[in-house]
């Protein structure tokens, strides 16, 4: 027997599925809408999601102060926009609008107001990440639910597939990691999920203003992390063109479709493309250089470092490709450095999918489960390769973007093909997919030796007899074995990425590259792993001057030395006040801050990070020369001179240059000229030149 899902097409609502041995009658309490839960449960249902997202929000808020400034290279913009509006707007570096981080601005934009009405302080910048991750998860439980519920008829089973796709993406370790930290990423996956909520809102609802509202989303996505928002574009297109109901007969619903999409997508282009007309036409000496850009240039940055160069690894500026990360190839995110930040249950949610679609594939055309699978399946499979082959820049933390994606089909799939484990498909789809989680956990636990072996060993177990279960239960009417299976698939496929969530919160993280979970020995079968730059376990952020701020530029350039490098200690560390801020003296804070209504900026140091360290002590506006990498020509040596002569630089802090891949020889040449020029004098341990008063 093939299973026909019913799904609401317009403004009629839809009729839930005749009582089968299959499909569960209608509850008594559905009565209107089958999405909507009018029932007995309603109140238990509000009370059990209540205690989701109140739990995410205790994983995501608790002990979040102790991680200090996180990125500090974006907490110093946000700092610098909460004392300048133009600062907010462009999302400069400092107050006096030197230089822009090398992304748009729309993170900075929320973080910049928090401090300005609460004041700068880690909490004030990380608490809004934390609650976007709340507001992710009780969004997929929105889109699943509201997919489940035609589908299955009852109105508790698609509230339980929403639970249980929240409760995936809140304790997928890299989305614990992101949504406690203040890189861009938390709020460019809180922006697609939205996006990908309206969209399946507007296929189901038959509303053109849903589509409209997702191209709206997806426009200030690319505010956020530009290109990378246009990954799950293609599945919504395609979700939409096949399944938005209206129209007669075969071709004209497509062309509707079209149209639609053509709407939306130039709703996108205008939520993104008014911020780039505006930095575009601004004359340059009126606004910030764009920092990663090497013509300052927001399109050379979109379609460059930003843009195509991180598919080539062409990115001009760059000190490192991706590479560093695992050789690009089709399994990278299961290798030592993504696997444990997102592989738990990639290939099962795969499996799920493809049981959804082979169990639907003679539903009507408009059917909102295949919509939803094709929204979060292209989700998972288009940013999964993109991120696997990707030549250029890439870093483990970026796996929080496939989140979404596989918590959508872990809610959707696991909830609906156990309602049909009676049929052959559904019961091997399940028993496969609980199998591989357990294998794939066994193996990710397998590379630390963080929680014992009795961990990794439990879960393959109670996979594996889980499987067993799942291919019983639907032949066995026994409430007791089918309860028994349900919840040791439920614990053995959540057990792995819940304990390495755990193991993210209740240790500081901070730098450019954080990673999630417990320290790795890279065992197994060469899955698995923490690793990274810049990445924290308890021995980071511990307060003391990083050893770059006193180590020469020769140094800093040799990997592996005290200043850091690609060699550094996979612990902590970092390269070098490159991917780490550096911590000022009380001395240097002081010496700062003496006379500093006198001059623009207090100081002027090579590389963004290194810049942070002292503006956030200081609050007062330090030029980032050369931009994060140290290698945008910003200033030139002509334009940094000529700042000098007119006394707006106090002083210049030594160290900080880094041998890059490409990029401008202006900051080295401002060093030298520097050091050529002015005499060296050392504030609390920090060599310093006084380029006025």
């Amino acid at each position: 027997m093939t299973t026909s899902y019913s799904t609401d097409t317009g403004s009629k609502p839809a009729q839930p599925a005749p009582p089968s041995r299959l499909v569960e009658p209608v509850l008594p309490g559905l009565t209107r809408n089958p999405r909507r839960n009018h029932g007995p449960h309603a109140l238990r249902d509000r009370v059990e999601l209540g205690i989701v997202l109140l739990a995410t929000a205790v994983l995501y808020l608790w002990n979040l102060g102790a991680s200090g400034w996180a990125n500090p290279f974006y907490s110093a913009a946000a700092q610098a926009g909460s004392q300048n509006w133009a600062a907010w707007f462009f999302g400069s570096s400092d107050a006096a609008n030197s230089i822009t981080v090398d992304k748009p601005p729309a993170s900075l934009w929320i973080m910049g107001l928090s401090v300005r009405i609460f004041g700068l302080s880690s909490w004030s910048i990380l608490v809004p990440e934390a609650l976007m991750g709340v507001a992710t998860a009780w969004l997929l439980y929105l889109a699943v639910r509201r997919a489940a519920a035609p589908a299955t008829g009852d109105p508790r089973l698609a509230h339980r597939a929403g639970l249980l796709a929240a409760v995936v993406m809140a304790i997928t370790p890299v989305a614990t990691l992101m949504f406690r930290f203040n890189n861009p990423d938390a709020l460019l996956v809180l922006l697609m999920t939205a996006a990908g909520y309206a969209t399946l809102r507007s296929i189901q609802d038959n509303k053109l203003r849903w589509l409209l509202l997702a191209g709206v989303l997806l426009g200030f996505g690319f505010l956020t992390k530009q290109l990378q928002v246009l990954l799950v574009v293609p599945g919504f297109a395609v979700a939409y063109v096949v399944a938005a109901p209206g129209g007669v007969g075969r071709r004209l619903p497509r062309l509707r479709g079209l149209l639609h999409l053509l709407a939306a997508g130039a709703a996108m282009v205008v939520s993104a493309g008014w911020w780039l007309a505006v930095v575009e036409l601004i004359p340059a000496n009126m606004r910030p250089y764009i920092g990663g850009s090497q013509n300052n240039s927001i399109l050379e940055l979109t379609l460059g470092y930003n843009g195509l160069g991180r598919l080539s690894g062409q990115e001009t500026g760059s000190v490192g490709g991706g590479n560093g990360w695992g050789v690009p190839g089709l399994f990278r995110m299961f290798n030592s450095e993504f696997g444990g930040q997102i592989a738990w249950l990639l290939p099962s949610v795969l499996v799920l999918g493809a049981g959804l679609l082979w169990l639907g594939r003679r539903a009507p055309r408009t059917d909102g489960v295949r919509a939803s699978v094709i929204v979060w399946g292209s989700w998972v499979l288009v940013t999964g390769l993109v991120f696997s082959f990707m030549a250029g820049i890439i870093h483990p933390y970026y796996a929080v973007a496939l989140a979404p994606g596989i918590a959508g089909l872990a809610g959707l799939g696991g909830a609906l093909l156990w309602q049909h484990r009676a049929q052959l498909v559904a019961a091997v789809a399940l028993a496969v997919a609980v199998a591989a989680a357990g294998f794939l956990a066994f193996d990710l636990l397998g590379s630390t030796t963080a929680y014992g072996p009795w961990l990794r060993w439990a879960v393959l177990l109670g996979a594996l007899a889980a499987a067993a279960g799942l291919m019983l239960s639907g032949r066995f009417p026994s409430r007791i074995l089918q309860r028994t299976t349900a919840a040791l698939a439920l614990a053995a496929s959540l057990a792995g990425p819940l304990a390495y969530s755990i193991s993210t919160a209740s240790v500081t993280h901070s730098g450019a590259i954080p990673s999630a979970g417990p320290t790795t020995t890279f065992g197994g079968f060469g899955f698995g792993g923490r690793g990274g730059f810049g990445q924290n376990g308890a021995s980071q952020n511990t307060g003391q001057n990083n050893a770059a701020q006193n180590t020469p530029p020769q140094a800093l350039q040799q990997p592996g030395t005290q200043g850091g490098g690609f060699g550094a200690n996979r612990q902590g560390g970092g390269m070098g006040g490159l991917l780490g801020a550096t911590t000022p003296s009380s001395e240097m804070v002081a010496a700062l801050k003496i006379g500093a209504s006198n001059y623009t900026w207090a100081a002027a140091v090579v590389g963004s990070n290194n810049a942070a360290g002292y503006q956030l002590a200081t609050e007062l506006p330090v030029m980032a020369v050369g931009g994060f990498n140290g290698t945008d020509p910003s200033p030139t040596l002509e334009q940094f001179q000529q700042l000098v002569t007119q006394g707006k630089i106090h002083y210049f802090i030594a160290g900080g240059t880094m041998q890059a891949n490409s990029g401008s020889e202006a900051p080295a040449q401002i060093a030298q000229w520097v050091a050529a020029n002015f005499q060296a004098q050392t504030i609390g341990g920090t060599t310093v030149y006084a380029l006025a008063g």
